[in-house]
């Protein structure tokens, strides 16, 4: 590995941890993000100096989240790697994956807890905050899936625009300004 390339494989190992993941599985995606051709596990190993087996469990993993690829190549029985060079792909498929991991689960209790009867006035209040909390990932969802259906392009200049639209919405009577409390 370059310099360079390690530098990058050893902080998104550290920032995978940060993630959720462990640091071995980011940097075993880093290596294969940053290389220029599909890598095998015995590659991985080689160049990151971690044993077979738990190569061949961070790649089950990535596998499993949907950030790599597996390939064949012609003449060679062995397994290849790579992973999507797009930025806007990858964000796509975390973005993707969490939300099917974290938030439909929760979205799913939390419907299933709106459906109860309260028992007690406790129960009454835990329901009206737990309906705030749905209705919130509620309309997240919707604008992820929005956001989703963009074309990068578009969601570049959209993000770019940043705190336009707000000013944009402001002017227009669309919104409000939010004016921070001082308490």
């Amino acid at each position: 590995m370059t310099p360079l390339v390690r530098a990058f494989v050893g902080h998104f190992g550290e920032m995978g941890s940060r993630w959720g993941i462990n640091r071995t599985v980011g940097q075993i995606y880093a290596l294969i993000f940053v290389s220029p051709e599909p890598l095998n596990a015995d590659d991985i190993a080689a160049a990151l100096e971690f044993s077979r087996s738990n190569v061949s469990m961070g790649l089950k993993e990535l596998q499993a989240w949907r950030l790599v690829k597996l390939r064949h190549l012609p003449g060679d029985r062995r397994e290849y790697f790579e992973a999507p060079s797009d930025a806007w792909e990858v964000f796509r498929t975390l973005a993707e994956e969490r939300r099917r991991r974290e938030i439909e689960p929760t979205l799913s209790m939390l419907r299933n807890a709106l459906l109860e009867e309260p028992a007690h006035e406790a129960d009454r209040i835990a329901q009206e905050r737990m309906r705030g909390m749905h209705d919130l990932i509620e309309l997240m969802t919707t604008w992820f899936d929005d956001v989703q259906r963009l074309e990068p392009d578009t969601l570049a200049k959209l993000m770019k625009m940043g705190a336009k639209v707000q000013k944009l919405l402001e002017a227009t009577g669309a919104i409000k300004a939010r004016v921070p409390s001082h308490e």
